[in-house]
């Protein structure tokens, strides 16, 4: 099992990471959590989930190790894979999604792309006394300032494409990359400011 990678970050595609470690290039899939706090060049250490599935190994990275775990803590719900995962951890950041099973928040949880109401309860229930363990007192990942540095496309599209890699349908990530696109010039931050938008 890899349990993390140390490395040079290579690349950037949200919401995939190539990491130059050594000489040989990892592809990572991250939460726009972790995603936004990431320079090319940077050298960084991403906390890293391997899937072995019957036609590929698939690599998830975090920031942090409590990120991962919470990670692997999502995929035990039944009905809940890694792109819902993802998808769940890029919307809400630790502490907002442990306070919000803690509280019973459905109408938060369902924003979350693929999310239903029955899927919402059935992570309510599942998570509730799972949750218990972690402390909410860690820093959050969203306030991080670091700027992602993108090449070809331009913010706006590298911002709506992140959304949609995550299960926004493409009329849903265009109408919040919109909402608050005016405001911005860079992905990560049209991509941070869109995502808080919806937790308001």
């Amino acid at each position: 099992m890899i349990g993390c990678l140390i490395g040079e970050v290579f690349a950037l595609e949200a919401p995939t990471v190539l990491l130059n470690v050594n000489g040989v290039g990892y592809e990572i899939d991250t939460p726009l959590s972790t995603f936004c706090q990431l320079q090319k060049g940077q050298q960084v250490t991403l906390w890293t989930h391997l899937a072995v599935r019957e036609d590929a190994q698939l690599l998830y990275g975090f920031s942090n190790a409590q990120e991962k775990t919470i990670f692997r803590t999502l995929l035990k719900v039944n009905g809940v894979g890694p792109k819902m995962a993802l998808g769940i951890l890029s919307t809400l950041s630790v502490e907002m999604l442990v306070h919000t099973v803690e509280n019973g928040d459905v109408k938060t949880l369902v924003k979350v792309p693929g999310v239903g109401t029955k899927t919402a309860e059935r992570l309510m229930i599942e998570l509730r006394d799972r949750f218990k363990a972690f402390s909410t007192g860690s820093t959050s990942n969203n306030s991080t300032t670091a700027q992602i540095q993108f090449t070809g496309n331009s913010a706006v599209a590298e911002a709506e494409a992140a959304l949609q890699s995550l299960g926004y349908k493409p009329l849903e990530a265009q109408k919040l990359i919109n909402a608050v696109k005016a405001d911005y010039t860079e992905a990560s931050d049209i991509i941070r400011a869109a995502l808080k938008s919806m937790n308001k």
